[in-house]
């Protein structure tokens, strides 16, 4: 069966993430150890025992959950053989997650991608002040309404524009949290459900310029290999191996939108039946469900779900 490796992203973190992992694989200590390693800083303690929030800081969830879905691979690798170029035909993954996809796939080593998860979650958090932007999720609604409702609420000035197009009928709207809020009225009087998000910065909008900017910095200075197996990039929603193609994308993949839904299908127009998604909960299994009901998809994060995954190969 044609599969593809997907990676998680913000919004997975939790206390206790990776605990039963170390606890379980000697693999996965060595990633834990590796990541504090290359921060200087404690973060497997965090991750493992808080306080959460500590651990929900931007630029602690991300290299977090990185973390966790490497420690997953290398025990795959490590303890059960698997070699996941042979096993799968592309990595993807939701916003931070394509860090740990192109980790996986041998495009980046784990002290690097731990590196510039730190710097982009600083860089993301720095580039509006908190309380300024916001971002909501628009439900029932298809990617050109969700922009015409982010166009209706933009004021003067004012940034309002799709994020995150997950699946169908769930868009993320980001920008200016005077827009968004806006936004919440112009969907209700649309008869649309509109959530807003527990979020500390508005990820994936012009206003993250700044951290766009900080991220060329930072990954200029960083080697990138070609993946061992194609990266189907969020701003693209196709797929991409040259290092400089690349390193590009992870630029634009700041201030850009995320292609989730289309990133999936793409996988499945090129053969895809399966996602298997790589580290803490179960976010793009869901996702993926949501958005092809062909596809197959589960979750291997947990000592037994790795156990059940190796078996199933």
């Amino acid at each position: 069966m044609a599969r593809a490796f997907v990676f998680p992203g913000q919004g997975s973190q939790k206390v206790g993430m990776g605990q039963d992992l170390a606890a379980a694989f000697a693999a996965a200590r060595e990633v834990f150890e590796e990541v504090d390693e290359a921060l200087k800083q404690p973060l497997t303690r965090l991750m493992f025992e808080g306080p959460a929030e500590q651990l929900i800081l931007t630029e602690n969830a991300q290299p977090a959950i990185m973390a966790c879905s490497m420690a997953v691979v290398r025990v795959l690798e490590r303890e059960g053989g698997v070699d996941l170029a042979q096993k799968a035909a592309f990595v993807a993954g939701h916003s931070l997650g394509e860090y740990s996809a192109l980790c996986a796939a041998g495009a980046l080593d784990i002290g690097d991608t731990a590196r510039l998860l730190k710097i982009r979650g600083q860089a993301m958090q720095m580039a509006v002040p908190v309380g300024q932007g916001a971002m909501l999720a628009l439900m029932g609604v298809d990617p050109d309404e969700a922009r015409a409702i982010a166009d209706e609420a933009a004021g003067s000035g004012e940034v309002c524009v799709a994020a995150n197009d997950n699946a169908p009928g769930q868009v993320v709207l980001s920008g200016h949290k005077t827009a968004i809020d806006r936004a919440v009225e112009v969907a209700k009087a649309r008869g649309k459900r509109a959530i807003p998000l527990e979020v500390s910065a508005p990820f994936h909008c012009p206003l993250m310029q700044p951290a766009a900017e900080r991220m060329a910095d930072a990954l200029a200075q960083v080697e990138i290999d070609a993946p061992r197996l194609p990266l189907i990039a969020n701003v693209l929603a196709a797929p991409v191996s040259d290092p400089d193609r690349i390193r590009g994308l992870l630029v634009d993949q700041v201030t850009g939108m995320v292609r989730w839904r289309e990133s999936v299908l793409a996988m499945k127009e090129a053969g895809v039946e399966e996602t298997v998604e790589l580290g803490a909960g179960k976010v793009l299994s869901g996702l993926t469900k949501r958005i092809d009901r062909a596809l197959s998809a589960q979750s291997v994060g947990t000592p037994a779900e790795i156990e059940a995954f190796l078996k199933s190969l």
